[in-house]
């Protein structure tokens, strides 16, 4: 091979070896711009999914809205927005105002156990029952600003007690049975009566309420959830200084069964409560 060709060929080659080069850092900075786009199309997308999660978390709920919509009162209720439930004989002296909460685990073991008597108490005359509803297990009462933090049950039962009791105080107190019964009540932690099919359920077991068309359909238009919020409320500003369910107060007095302020939880200290509060 003569020089000439021989440099020739090394020419060649290297223009090869260079043009080879000039492809690979093409494909290189190709490579490097496809990763830095895909990097900022997820950043934003990332920033954007935080975003929308921040405006979805500080969007106002159904329950928060309700708070300030028109209140539909139940029959059966006086006072402002309907919120004085009072039942039992007009000749009853004195009244017993009832604090509860529909989520509250130790209002269903009071109502399972005393209930009868309370009931009995009432249709015999020796009082009259006040019942005032809270809903702080959900998460939203004594002045917390919490709505939905815990659930809704508390509210949606509170609703549906008062379309039942837009049926008759009756049907209210035998749907509060119902509700706080070992059947039927959840655990605290369980929010069931957030679901109207449930509490529908819970209610076809009241004669009065059974497939009672204008009773479900008050709970599945959410009739009364302005009105729940409202007694709700009630329950917050009560001059009685109840912070806990349940609770009884007469004679502007919290009966309690003994120093540590404990609630009267069985018949024989809540007849001994109640007798002292009605002598009184």
């Amino acid at each position: 091979m003569s020089k000439r060709n021989s440099a020739a060929a090394k020419n060649a080659a290297r223009e090869r070896l260079r043009v080879e080069r000039e492809k690979q850092a093409k494909r290189a900075k190709v490579k490097r711009q496809v990763i830095v786009a895909c990097s900022v199309v997820a950043v934003l997308a990332a920033a954007g999914g935080i975003g929308y999660a921040v405006v979805q978390a500080n969007k106002p709920g159904y329950w928060e809205d309700e708070k300030s919509a028109k209140v539909v009162a139940p029959a059966n209720t006086t006072g402002t927005n309907g919120t004085t439930v009072v039942i039992g004989k007009s000749t009853a002296a004195k009244t017993l105002k009832v604090y509860e909460d529909p989520r509250c685990p130790i209002c269903a073991q009071f109502e399972q156990t005393v209930g009868p008597t309370v009931k009995k108490d009432i249709d015999d005359g020796k009082f009259k029952i006040q019942y005032i509803g809270g809903t702080f297990i959900d998460g939203d009462s004594l002045g917390k600003d919490q709505i939905g933090s815990r659930g809704e049950g508390s509210k949606n039962a509170m609703s549906a007690m008062g379309a039942a009791l837009n049926v008759s105080t009756e049907a209210f107190l035998e749907y509060k049975t119902a509700l706080y019964s070992a059947k039927w009540h959840p655990e605290e932690t369980s929010d069931k009566f957030k679901n109207d099919s449930y509490l529908i359920q819970v209610a076809d077991t009241v004669p009065a309420l059974k497939g009672n068309k204008a009773f479900q359909d008050a709970v599945k238009s959410g009739k009364y959830d302005a009105w729940a919020l409202a007694m709700s409320k009630t329950f917050d500003t009560n001059k009685d200084g109840v912070t806990g369910t349940p609770s009884f107060v007469m004679n502007g007095k919290v009966l309690t069964a003994d120093a540590n302020g404990n609630p009267p939880m069985t018949v024989e200290a809540f007849n001994s409560v109640v007798d002292a509060a009605l002598k009184a």
